[in-house]
This record gives structure tokens, C-alpha cells and sequence, in this order.
């Protein structure tokens, strides 16, 4: 009787394999100093010359080719590297990631109100047309209600101390003196404002849950620098001295998924819903409501027993191909895509809800500069100062849209004849 798992036994077998072609002990050890290659020396202020100099490089050591120099700089060099010189370092070009679009999408927001036409940058073929079906579907029913209802960015240093006794010290100086704290971080930004300092102690360890508003920008850099000057005034003015502290201490959520921004959120926390009349369903998503319900309450039980961050279909689908397309944090879409939709039955249809708490997206700043990223912006109305809130509306709207869309497609069994024909076959 076999007792070890057939993973396991795959595995070995491979690995034996493996071992009668190298000498798998030699090539994975480690330790010593030994011969390493040059690095590519970081070039933080990208010009032709120091593009040029990376491909020399790139041609001589890997599998690149001229071509693909060509692909990435543009043809005849198009490509201007003092527009993304503030984005990134060793730049040698940019990826073209094809850009869909679906709408228009009607949105009936506190922020984001009207018909919306929405990029997706996206090699997942099916995904801009099944956002499109949704899209439709809910524009048809009156619109996407939605609301942020709140925002709030999290950064989280920590401080560590001798004991508890210090560590509670500690504590009630930073509530006494939390005005003087705002004011240092505030000195540091325009547009961010500190609303609140949570203390959190563990044992011999604080963390300070440093909670902002950032206007207009996600502002993962803004409060970075705002929290530092928080840390700098309590380093020169706090009598408790720490042990030890860290800028942030992975308590905040920051590229994460985690049970503190799926209940108190970190970034813009928005709402969306919208009810689907019966005769809308089976028209557009082919399929009788019951067994839209039947397929959600499986579907949700799917999450549960698979320890899921919240519950919901595919989140993350709109989120990146939104993200990329509009200059977002791509990271952020692995904490961006928590949260839940809701679907349940109303007298003349289904009533559709999804809640996003962590959604980071600005308008401003970050990649929305670059020339690619602000037409995107642009396409959807929402470039510049006074619509970042809208731009979270219209995201968690998105998504909305890719809920209805897949437990349609799912519900009624077209899911996979739709990205048969619109992906695997064409």
C-alpha cells in the first residue's frame, strides 16, 4: 500500500531523472564568495546613450536580438526616455499590452456620475467582451449605484521597546502629543492629511496605524514620506527611547491581501450595486434567475471552505487590466481584489452588490503622467485633480459589470463555449 502521495512520488520521479543528466548537488550549492557577473550598473535618468549601452549588454549576454530592441524602443527609436524617466530605473523600452474598451457604462455615483467608456489593457482575449456583456446588461437596468464611503491609506511603523511597561509609555506620549505629530507630516505633503494614529501594542512591540487622506494620488510614496517625519519628531522629542524601529512593519496591508484591509480597508473603500429585471436575464445572460442563485450559493460556499479572503468571482480581472491601462500600482490589485459580491432575488429580477475596501487608484501622479496611461484617464473623463473618487467608483462599477457577466456565463453553461470561441479557437 502506497502511503505516500502520488504529488510526491511525480515529483521524485522527475527529479531522478533530473539527477542522471547533471549533478544536482553540485549545481545547487551555495555559500562562499565566487565569481558573480556585472551587474547592469542602475541608471535612475534613462537617455539614448545609456539605452543603447543596456542593449549592447543585453545583445552580448542573453537571447535578446535586434529585433527585439526594435520592439521594445520603437521603431526608428520613437521611443522619449525623459518621459519615463521618473517611473523607472535601466529603462530600455515599454511593452505595448493591447487595450480594449467596453461602454458605455452607465454609472449613477456620488462621484462618478454618467456614461463611461472604460480601457482595459488586457492579453486575456474574452475578458474586454465579457466586461462589455456586463456593461451592457447593468446599463440597460438603469446603471451601477455606487458610493465611496470612505478612504483612508495605512502606513504602519513599529517600535519596539524593553518591555510592556515601556512599550504603554510609549503609548500615552504619543496620545498626548498627536497634534504635534499631525503637523509633522502634514509639513511634508500638500494634499495629505493624518486622520487618525492607532496604537497597536504587542507585548514589547507598538505599531502605529498611521491613516491618511491623499487627495487625487494613491499615494503609496506620499505617506511613506509623511509617516518618516512622524518617526523623526518621535525620535527627537520622545523620552521613551525605542529599541529599534521600522518604517513599516507589514502591519498595513501595503500589496497584501489581509483581514485588516478586508474589514477597516486601506485606500478608498467603495460600494457598487444594481437590479437586473427577469426579463433582462434571460435576454442578454440566457439563463433563468433561480439558477443564477443556485450557482451563487455554491459559489460561496467554494470560498468558504477554501479560506478566501472575502467572496467574490474575479475581481482582479477588471482591477489589473484597469490598473495598466490608467498608470495605477498593478501590485495593488493583490489587495485591491478583496472583498464580496451579493446577489439575491427582488420581485422583478436580481439585485447585484459588490464591496471593494482597499481600492488604490489616482488620477494624479505616479504612472497616470505617462502618455499611454493619461488617455486612458482621458477616455473615461476622469484626468487630473477632482476625480480620483470617481475613478474608484467606476472601478468597483467594473467589477460589478464582470460579476453579473461570469455568473451568467457560468449559471448557464456558456462559460466555457464563450472562451472557447473568443480565446482558445480564433
Amino acid at each position: 500500500m502506497q502511503i505516500v502521495p502520488s504529488n510526491v512520488l511525480r515529483m521524485l520521479k522527475l527529479l531522478r531523472t533530473k539527477s542522471g543528466q547533471v549533478d544536482l548537488g553540485e549545481r545547487l550549492r551555495t555559500g562562499g564568495l565566487g565569481e558573480a557577473s556585472t551587474q547592469i550598473r542602475p541608471r535612475h535618468k534613462a537617455s539614448a546613450d545609456s539605452i543603447a549601452r543596456i542593449w549592447q549588454r543585453l545583445r552580448e549576454t542573453s537571447d535578446a536580438t535586434a529585433e527585439d530592441e526594435a520592439e521594445l524602443t520603437g521603431s526608428a527609436g520613437s521611443l522619449k526616455p525623459e518621459i519615463y524617466s521618473k517611473n523607472i530605473e535601466n529603462l530600455i523600452g515599454a511593452v505595448r499590452v493591447p487595450v480594449g474598451v467596453v461602454g458605455p457604462m452607465r454609472v449613477n455615483g456620488v462621484h462618478a456620475n454618467g456614461d463611461f467608456f472604460v480601457p482595459l489593457a488586457t492579453t486575456e482575449a474574452a475578458l474586454v467582451a465579457s466586461y462589455g456583456r456586463g456593461a451592457d446588461v447593468c446599463s440597460k437596468s438603469g446603471g451601477i449605484s455606487a458610493a465611496m464611503v470612505s478612504e483612508g491609506l495605512l502606513r504602519t511603523p513599529a517600535f519596539i521597546f524593553a518591555g510592556i511597561h515601556e512599550a504603554g509609555l510609549f503609548i500615552n506620549w504619543i496620545a498626548e502629543n498627536s497634534a504635534a505629530l499631525k503637523t509633522a507630516s502634514e509639513a511634508t505633503t500638500r494634499y495629505g492629511k493624518l486622520i487618525s494614529i492607532e496604537p497597536v501594542l504587542d507585548s514589547d512591540t507598538v505599531f502605529l496605524m498611521c491613516r491618511y487622506t491623499t487627495g487625487d494620488a494613491s499615494g503609496q510614496n506620499m505617506v511613506t514620506v509623511a509617516t518618516e517625519a512622524i518617526c523623526a519628531a518621535i525620535e527627537e522629542s520622545c523620552p521613551v527611547k525605542p529599541l529599534h524601529w521600522f518604517i513599516e512593519a507589514n502591519f498595513s496591508g501595503d500589496k497584501k491581501a489581509s483581514y485588516l484591509g478586508l474589514l477597516t480597508g486601506r485606500g478608498r473603500r467603495v460600494t457598487a450595486s444594481v437590479t437586473i429585471p427577469n426579463e433582462l436575464i434571460a435576454r442578454r445572460l440566457h439563463v433563468e434567475p433561480e439558477k443564477m442563485l443556485a450557482y451563487g450559493r455554491i459559489a460561496n460556499l467554494g470560498a468558504i471552505l477554501s479560506g478566501q479572503l472575502g467572496a467574490q468571482a474575479h475581481y482582479s480581472n477588471a482591477l489589473a487590466a484597469l490598473y495598466i491601462a490608467t498608470g495605477q500600482d498593478a501590485a495593488c490589485v493583490s489587495e485591491s481584489a478583496v472583498g464580496f459580491t451579493r446577489m439575491e432575488r427582488r420581485d422583478d429580477g436580481l439585485f447585484f452588490s459588490v464591496t471593494l475596501p482597499n481600492i488604490l487608484v489616482g488620477t494624479v501622479g505616479g504612472g497616470t503622467s505617462l502618455p499611454g496611461q493619461s488617455a486612458g484617464l482621458r477616455i473615461m473623463g476622469l484626468k487630473g485633480e477632482n476625480k480620483a473618487a470617481a475613478l474608484a467608483e467606476v472601478a468597483a462599477a467594473i467589477c460589478l459589470c464582470g460579476e453579473v457577466s461570469i455568473i451568467g456565463a457560468i449559471a448557464s453553461g456558456r462559460f466555457t463555449r464563450a472562451h472557447k470561441k473568443l480565446a482558445r479557437d480564433r
